[in-house]
Protein backbone atom coordinates (compact mmCIF):
# COMPACT_ATOMS: atom_id res chain seq x y z
CA UNK A 1 0.00 0.00 0.00
CA UNK A 2 1.51 3.84 -0.91
CA UNK A 3 2.24 5.49 1.64
CA UNK A 4 -0.05 8.28 1.90
CA UNK A 5 2.19 11.08 3.73
CA UNK A 6 4.87 10.81 0.70
CA UNK A 7 4.23 14.05 -1.81
CA UNK A 8 3.01 13.19 -5.57
CA UNK A 9 6.96 13.71 -6.70
CA UNK A 10 7.95 10.84 -4.43
CA UNK A 11 5.16 8.32 -5.32
CA UNK A 12 6.44 5.95 -7.81
CA UNK A 13 3.80 6.08 -10.39
CA UNK A 14 2.85 6.48 -14.60
CA UNK A 15 2.42 9.82 -14.57
CA UNK A 16 6.32 10.58 -13.04
CA UNK A 17 7.51 8.33 -15.82
CA UNK A 18 5.94 9.39 -18.50
CA UNK A 19 5.46 12.90 -17.66
CA UNK A 20 1.90 12.98 -18.23
CA UNK A 21 -1.89 11.33 -17.22
CA UNK A 22 -3.97 10.73 -20.92
CA UNK A 23 -7.17 13.02 -20.87
CA UNK A 24 -10.34 12.34 -19.25
CA UNK A 25 -13.86 13.37 -20.01
CA UNK A 26 -15.62 14.96 -17.18
CA UNK A 27 -19.65 15.31 -17.51
CA UNK A 28 -20.96 17.23 -14.63
CA UNK A 29 -23.95 18.83 -15.63
CA UNK A 30 -23.23 22.62 -16.55
CA UNK A 31 -19.49 21.62 -16.51
CA UNK A 32 -18.29 19.57 -19.12
CA UNK A 33 -14.49 19.39 -20.41
CA UNK A 34 -11.37 16.86 -20.77
CA UNK A 35 -8.80 17.66 -19.07
CA UNK A 36 -5.15 15.77 -18.80
CA UNK A 37 -2.08 16.71 -16.55
CA UNK A 38 1.24 16.89 -17.74
CA UNK A 39 4.88 17.91 -16.39
CA UNK A 40 5.66 21.55 -16.59
CA UNK A 41 9.21 22.40 -16.61
CA UNK A 42 8.88 26.16 -15.76
CA UNK A 43 6.81 25.40 -12.30
CA UNK A 44 8.59 21.90 -11.59
CA UNK A 45 5.48 20.19 -11.18
CA UNK A 46 2.48 18.83 -13.09
CA UNK A 47 0.21 21.19 -14.23
CA UNK A 48 -3.27 20.37 -15.51
CA UNK A 49 -4.42 21.57 -18.98
CA UNK A 50 -8.79 21.45 -19.40
CA UNK A 51 -10.96 21.79 -22.61
CA UNK A 52 -14.17 23.17 -22.01
CA UNK A 53 -17.80 21.72 -23.61
CA UNK A 54 -19.98 23.15 -22.66
CA UNK A 55 -21.20 24.94 -25.56
CA UNK A 56 -21.75 22.16 -27.15
CA UNK A 57 -25.84 22.06 -26.78
CA UNK A 58 -26.23 17.61 -26.99
CA UNK A 59 -25.00 15.38 -24.72
CA UNK A 60 -24.27 13.07 -27.54
CA UNK A 61 -22.54 15.91 -29.19
CA UNK A 62 -20.53 16.51 -26.32
CA UNK A 63 -19.13 13.23 -25.89
CA UNK A 64 -18.45 12.93 -30.09
CA UNK A 65 -16.50 15.56 -29.20
CA UNK A 66 -14.80 14.75 -26.26
CA UNK A 67 -13.77 11.33 -28.27
CA UNK A 68 -11.86 13.07 -30.66
CA UNK A 69 -10.26 15.35 -28.97
CA UNK A 70 -9.03 12.51 -26.42
CA UNK A 71 -7.70 10.40 -29.06
CA UNK A 72 -5.86 13.80 -30.93
CA UNK A 73 -4.54 14.43 -27.76
CA UNK A 74 -3.30 10.93 -26.22
CA UNK A 75 -1.33 10.95 -29.61
CA UNK A 76 0.53 14.21 -29.17
CA UNK A 77 1.26 13.12 -25.83
CA UNK A 78 2.82 9.74 -26.43
CA UNK A 79 4.52 11.35 -29.47
CA UNK A 80 6.44 13.72 -27.19
CA UNK A 81 4.44 16.70 -27.40
CA UNK A 82 4.04 19.29 -24.06
CA UNK A 83 1.54 21.87 -24.18
CA UNK A 84 3.58 23.97 -21.28
CA UNK A 85 6.64 23.81 -23.61
CA UNK A 86 5.15 24.64 -26.93
CA UNK A 87 2.54 26.93 -25.61
CA UNK A 88 1.58 28.32 -29.58
CA UNK A 89 0.32 24.46 -30.30
CA UNK A 90 -2.77 25.13 -28.08
CA UNK A 91 -4.02 27.65 -30.48
CA UNK A 92 -4.13 24.51 -33.01
CA UNK A 93 -7.15 23.06 -31.42
CA UNK A 94 -9.27 26.09 -31.87
CA UNK A 95 -12.28 25.30 -33.74
CA UNK A 96 -12.57 25.73 -37.40
CA UNK A 97 -16.00 28.04 -37.08
CA UNK A 98 -14.32 30.01 -34.36
CA UNK A 99 -11.45 30.83 -37.31
CA UNK A 100 -13.74 31.44 -40.03
CA UNK A 101 -15.77 34.01 -37.98
CA UNK A 102 -12.58 35.75 -36.59
CA UNK A 103 -11.39 35.67 -40.16
CA UNK A 104 -14.66 37.14 -41.36
CA UNK A 105 -14.43 39.71 -38.78
CA UNK A 106 -11.10 40.57 -40.13
CA UNK A 107 -11.92 40.92 -43.62
CA UNK A 108 -14.20 42.90 -42.96
CA UNK A 109 -12.69 45.87 -41.28
CA UNK A 110 -9.38 45.46 -43.71
CA UNK A 111 -10.80 44.91 -47.30
CA UNK A 112 -12.60 46.98 -49.48
CA UNK A 113 -16.36 45.58 -49.90
CA UNK A 114 -16.10 43.98 -53.49
CA UNK A 115 -13.58 41.78 -51.81
CA UNK A 116 -15.20 41.40 -48.50
CA UNK A 117 -18.03 39.96 -50.68
CA UNK A 118 -15.70 37.87 -52.43
CA UNK A 119 -14.13 36.18 -49.07
CA UNK A 120 -17.60 35.90 -47.11
CA UNK A 121 -18.47 33.63 -50.23
CA UNK A 122 -15.65 31.62 -50.41
CA UNK A 123 -16.00 31.43 -46.62
CA UNK A 124 -19.32 30.09 -46.62
CA UNK A 125 -18.79 27.17 -49.42
CA UNK A 126 -15.46 26.41 -47.44
CA UNK A 127 -18.46 25.76 -44.23
CA UNK A 128 -20.86 24.18 -46.68
CA UNK A 129 -18.49 21.80 -48.21
CA UNK A 130 -17.29 20.79 -44.44
CA UNK A 131 -20.15 19.87 -42.82
CA UNK A 132 -20.78 17.69 -45.90
CA UNK A 133 -17.71 15.75 -45.03
CA UNK A 134 -18.49 12.26 -43.63
CA UNK A 135 -16.20 13.74 -40.74
CA UNK A 136 -16.22 17.48 -40.70
CA UNK A 137 -12.80 18.48 -39.78
CA UNK A 138 -13.27 20.49 -36.06
CA UNK A 139 -9.83 22.02 -35.35
CA UNK A 140 -7.17 24.50 -36.89
CA UNK A 141 -4.54 21.44 -36.50
CA UNK A 142 -7.10 19.01 -39.05
CA UNK A 143 -6.91 22.29 -42.10
CA UNK A 144 -3.91 20.58 -44.14
CA UNK A 145 -2.72 19.38 -47.05
CA UNK A 146 -5.21 16.20 -47.70
CA UNK A 147 -8.24 18.54 -47.05
CA UNK A 148 -7.19 21.34 -49.38
CA UNK A 149 -6.53 19.21 -52.20
CA UNK A 150 -9.86 17.85 -51.21
CA UNK A 151 -11.88 21.03 -51.26
CA UNK A 152 -9.99 21.79 -54.62
CA UNK A 153 -11.38 19.18 -56.33
CA UNK A 154 -14.74 19.39 -54.75
CA UNK A 155 -14.82 23.00 -56.39
CA UNK A 156 -13.85 21.46 -59.74
CA UNK A 157 -15.48 18.23 -59.83
CA UNK A 158 -18.72 18.58 -57.57
CA UNK A 159 -19.40 22.42 -58.29
CA UNK A 160 -18.21 21.76 -62.15
CA UNK A 161 -16.20 25.08 -61.98
CA UNK A 162 -13.33 25.92 -64.27
CA UNK A 163 -9.78 25.81 -63.66
CA UNK A 164 -9.64 29.43 -63.22
CA UNK A 165 -12.39 29.40 -60.21
CA UNK A 166 -10.16 26.54 -59.30
CA UNK A 167 -6.91 28.13 -59.26
CA UNK A 168 -8.55 31.36 -57.30
CA UNK A 169 -9.91 29.53 -54.58
CA UNK A 170 -6.40 28.06 -54.48
CA UNK A 171 -4.96 31.71 -53.84
CA UNK A 172 -7.70 32.37 -51.83
CA UNK A 173 -6.88 29.09 -49.67
CA UNK A 174 -3.14 29.72 -49.26
CA UNK A 175 -4.34 33.51 -47.96
CA UNK A 176 -6.43 32.27 -45.32
CA UNK A 177 -3.93 29.96 -44.61
CA UNK A 178 -1.05 32.46 -43.93
CA UNK A 179 -3.73 34.79 -41.90
CA UNK A 180 -4.07 31.52 -39.70
CA UNK A 181 0.06 30.92 -39.64
CA UNK A 182 -0.17 34.37 -38.49
CA UNK A 183 -1.93 33.77 -35.51
CA UNK A 184 -0.34 30.65 -34.35
CA UNK A 185 -3.40 28.57 -35.70
CA UNK A 186 -0.87 26.35 -37.80
CA UNK A 187 2.13 26.18 -38.43
CA UNK A 188 2.65 25.39 -42.24
CA UNK A 189 1.09 26.80 -45.54
CA UNK A 190 -0.77 23.44 -46.81
CA UNK A 191 -2.00 25.16 -50.34
CA UNK A 192 1.90 25.64 -50.56
CA UNK A 193 3.36 23.45 -53.42
CA UNK A 194 0.29 22.64 -54.89
CA UNK A 195 0.26 23.60 -58.42
CA UNK A 196 -1.93 25.48 -60.37
CA UNK A 197 -4.36 23.80 -63.04
CA UNK A 198 -3.81 25.05 -66.75
CA UNK A 199 -5.92 27.55 -67.53
CA UNK A 200 -7.63 27.49 -71.19
CA UNK A 201 -8.57 31.23 -72.38
CA UNK A 202 -11.84 33.06 -71.14
CA UNK A 203 -14.63 31.65 -73.14
CA UNK A 204 -17.12 34.29 -72.60
CA UNK A 205 -18.44 36.02 -76.03
CA UNK A 206 -19.77 39.48 -76.68
CA UNK A 207 -23.76 39.27 -77.90
CA UNK A 208 -24.43 39.59 -81.71
CA UNK A 209 -27.13 42.27 -82.79
CA UNK A 210 -29.48 40.18 -83.34
CA UNK A 211 -29.16 38.42 -79.80
CA UNK A 212 -29.25 42.18 -78.40
CA UNK A 213 -32.37 42.83 -80.02
CA UNK A 214 -34.11 39.09 -78.83
CA UNK A 215 -32.91 40.35 -75.39
CA UNK A 216 -34.55 43.56 -75.54
CA UNK A 217 -37.62 42.31 -76.64
CA UNK A 218 -38.23 39.20 -74.03
CA UNK A 219 -37.36 41.33 -70.81
CA UNK A 220 -39.28 44.50 -72.46
CA UNK A 221 -42.73 41.81 -72.18
CA UNK A 222 -41.44 39.84 -69.02
CA UNK A 223 -38.93 41.50 -66.55
CA UNK A 224 -38.25 45.53 -67.09
CA UNK A 225 -36.61 45.92 -64.09
CA UNK A 226 -34.07 43.16 -65.73
CA UNK A 227 -34.07 45.23 -68.76
CA UNK A 228 -32.66 48.03 -66.82
CA UNK A 229 -30.15 46.34 -64.82
CA UNK A 230 -28.76 44.52 -68.64
CA UNK A 231 -28.94 47.67 -70.13
CA UNK A 232 -26.83 49.48 -67.03
CA UNK A 233 -24.41 46.86 -68.01
CA UNK A 234 -24.54 47.19 -71.58
CA UNK A 235 -24.19 51.36 -71.82
CA UNK A 236 -22.44 52.16 -68.44
CA UNK A 237 -19.89 48.84 -68.53
CA UNK A 238 -20.32 49.16 -64.35
CA UNK A 239 -19.47 45.86 -62.54
CA UNK A 240 -22.29 44.43 -61.17
CA UNK A 241 -20.55 44.52 -57.76
CA UNK A 242 -21.13 48.16 -58.23
CA UNK A 243 -24.46 47.85 -59.84
CA UNK A 244 -25.51 46.36 -56.26
CA UNK A 245 -23.91 49.56 -54.61
CA UNK A 246 -25.59 52.11 -56.78
CA UNK A 247 -28.31 54.12 -54.46
CA UNK A 248 -31.24 56.09 -56.51
CA UNK A 249 -29.04 59.46 -54.83
CA UNK A 250 -26.13 58.61 -56.94
CA UNK A 251 -27.41 59.52 -60.30
CA UNK A 252 -27.66 62.92 -61.74
CA UNK A 253 -30.87 62.62 -63.69
CA UNK A 254 -30.24 66.17 -65.21
CA UNK A 255 -26.70 65.76 -65.90
CA UNK A 256 -27.69 61.72 -66.99
CA UNK A 257 -24.24 60.40 -65.36
CA UNK A 258 -24.29 58.47 -62.03
CA UNK A 259 -21.62 58.43 -59.25
CA UNK A 260 -19.54 55.18 -58.46
CA UNK A 261 -17.72 55.52 -55.00
CA UNK A 262 -14.27 54.41 -54.69
CA UNK A 263 -15.70 52.35 -51.57
CA UNK A 264 -16.59 49.74 -54.03
CA UNK A 265 -15.20 50.76 -57.28
CA UNK A 266 -12.61 48.50 -58.29
CA UNK A 267 -9.78 51.02 -59.57
CA UNK A 268 -10.57 53.05 -55.20
CA UNK A 269 -11.84 56.06 -57.52
CA UNK A 270 -14.39 58.32 -57.25
CA UNK A 271 -16.14 58.88 -61.20
CA UNK A 272 -18.93 59.41 -63.06
CA UNK A 273 -20.13 57.14 -65.99
CA UNK A 274 -22.51 58.64 -68.33
CA UNK A 275 -26.19 57.64 -68.87
CA UNK A 276 -27.63 56.72 -72.24
CA UNK A 277 -31.37 58.17 -73.16
CA UNK A 278 -32.41 54.44 -73.15
CA UNK A 279 -31.79 54.03 -69.58
CA UNK A 280 -33.26 57.63 -68.61
CA UNK A 281 -36.50 56.79 -70.77
CA UNK A 282 -36.79 53.44 -68.74
CA UNK A 283 -36.33 54.52 -65.44
CA UNK A 284 -38.83 57.04 -65.90
CA UNK A 285 -41.01 54.39 -67.05
CA UNK A 286 -40.17 52.39 -63.95
CA UNK A 287 -41.21 55.51 -61.76
CA UNK A 288 -37.48 55.16 -59.75
CA UNK A 289 -36.71 58.23 -58.75
CA UNK A 290 -40.30 57.96 -56.63
CA UNK A 291 -38.30 55.57 -54.50
CA UNK A 292 -36.25 56.87 -51.45
CA UNK A 293 -33.14 58.36 -52.59
CA UNK A 294 -31.73 56.31 -50.09
CA UNK A 295 -32.89 52.99 -51.65
CA UNK A 296 -30.24 50.77 -54.09
CA UNK A 297 -30.99 50.91 -57.28
CA UNK A 298 -31.27 47.20 -57.94
CA UNK A 299 -32.77 45.41 -54.32
CA UNK A 300 -34.94 41.68 -54.41
CA UNK A 301 -35.94 41.29 -58.10
CA UNK A 302 -34.32 44.06 -59.09
CA UNK A 303 -36.52 46.66 -57.78
CA UNK A 304 -35.24 49.57 -55.58
CA UNK A 305 -34.93 48.49 -52.35
CA UNK A 306 -33.47 49.56 -48.86
CA UNK A 307 -31.79 46.75 -48.00
CA UNK A 308 -28.60 45.49 -50.51
CA UNK A 309 -28.43 42.58 -52.31
CA UNK A 310 -25.67 40.43 -53.00
CA UNK A 311 -23.75 41.16 -56.58
CA UNK A 312 -24.31 37.28 -57.81
CA UNK A 313 -28.40 37.93 -58.11
CA UNK A 314 -27.52 39.62 -61.65
CA UNK A 315 -25.80 36.31 -62.91
CA UNK A 316 -28.36 34.37 -62.06
CA UNK A 317 -31.30 35.87 -63.61
CA UNK A 318 -29.32 36.10 -66.39
CA UNK A 319 -28.77 31.97 -65.84
CA UNK A 320 -32.57 31.57 -66.67
CA UNK A 321 -33.02 34.33 -69.11
CA UNK A 322 -30.01 32.93 -71.29
CA UNK A 323 -31.72 29.51 -71.00
CA UNK A 324 -35.39 30.42 -72.08
CA UNK A 325 -33.67 32.03 -75.17
CA UNK A 326 -31.11 29.31 -75.76
CA UNK A 327 -27.72 30.69 -75.86
CA UNK A 328 -24.88 28.82 -74.51
CA UNK A 329 -22.93 29.43 -71.64
CA UNK A 330 -20.06 31.27 -73.42
CA UNK A 331 -22.90 34.42 -73.31
CA UNK A 332 -22.70 35.75 -69.79
CA UNK A 333 -24.08 38.68 -68.22
CA UNK A 334 -20.57 40.39 -68.27
CA UNK A 335 -20.84 39.74 -71.81
CA UNK A 336 -22.81 42.92 -72.13
CA UNK A 337 -20.37 44.69 -71.00
CA UNK A 338 -18.28 43.38 -73.33
CA UNK A 339 -21.02 44.12 -76.21
CA UNK A 340 -21.14 47.71 -75.20
CA UNK A 341 -17.72 48.57 -75.28
CA UNK A 342 -17.45 47.03 -79.01
CA UNK A 343 -20.43 49.14 -79.97
CA UNK A 344 -19.64 52.14 -78.49
CA UNK A 345 -16.09 51.95 -79.71
CA UNK A 346 -17.44 51.61 -82.77
CA UNK A 347 -19.73 54.01 -82.75
CA UNK A 348 -17.74 56.96 -80.80
CA UNK A 349 -14.05 56.17 -81.30
CA UNK A 350 -11.49 53.65 -78.33
CA UNK A 351 -11.27 56.58 -76.64
CA UNK A 352 -14.77 57.99 -75.62
CA UNK A 353 -15.04 53.87 -74.81
CA UNK A 354 -11.98 53.85 -72.62
CA UNK A 355 -12.93 56.81 -70.56
CA UNK A 356 -16.98 54.99 -70.12
CA UNK A 357 -15.07 52.15 -68.93
CA UNK A 358 -13.04 54.13 -66.96
CA UNK A 359 -9.48 51.89 -68.04
CA UNK A 360 -6.70 53.23 -67.21
CA UNK A 361 -5.06 53.16 -71.24
CA UNK A 362 -5.88 52.23 -74.55
CA UNK A 363 -4.58 48.83 -73.86
CA UNK A 364 -7.51 47.16 -71.88
CA UNK A 365 -9.81 48.57 -73.81
CA UNK A 366 -8.62 46.63 -76.86
CA UNK A 367 -8.81 43.49 -74.69
CA UNK A 368 -12.39 43.99 -74.70
CA UNK A 369 -12.76 44.77 -78.59
CA UNK A 370 -10.12 41.69 -79.47
CA UNK A 371 -7.88 44.68 -81.41
CA UNK A 372 -4.75 43.33 -79.29
CA UNK A 373 -3.64 41.85 -83.16
CA UNK A 374 -5.14 43.21 -85.57
CA UNK A 375 -3.69 45.65 -87.77
CA UNK A 376 -5.42 47.61 -90.26
CA UNK A 377 -4.41 48.37 -93.93
CA UNK A 378 -5.13 51.97 -93.75
CA UNK A 379 -2.24 52.25 -91.78
CA UNK A 380 -0.28 50.97 -94.40
CA UNK A 381 -0.55 53.44 -97.27
CA UNK A 382 -1.32 56.65 -94.72
CA UNK A 383 1.09 59.63 -95.81
CA UNK A 384 1.09 62.18 -93.09
CA UNK A 385 2.89 65.22 -93.19
CA UNK A 386 5.54 64.15 -93.89
CA UNK A 387 4.89 63.73 -97.16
Amino acid sequence: MANKNLSSKQRNTDADVLGYMLPVYHDKGKKVYVDFRCYDPALGAMRRKKYHLDKYKTKKERKLHADLLIATLTAKLRSGWNPWCDASTDRQFTEISEILDRYTEYVEKTCRERTQENYRSRVNVFREYNNSRYRPIKYAYEFDKTFVLEFLDHILLDRDAGARTRNNYKGWLSSLSEWMIGRKYINENPAEGIPKLHEDPKKRQPLSKEMMKALYAHLLEYDKHFLLACLFEYYTFIRPTELSNIRIDDIRIKEQKVFISAKFSKNKRDGYVGLNDTLIRLMLDLKIFGYPGTHHLFGKNFIPSGKKVDADIFNKRWVRMRTHLGWGDEYQFYSLKDTGIRDLANSAGVVIARDQARHTDIATTNKYLGATTTVHPETQNFKGALE
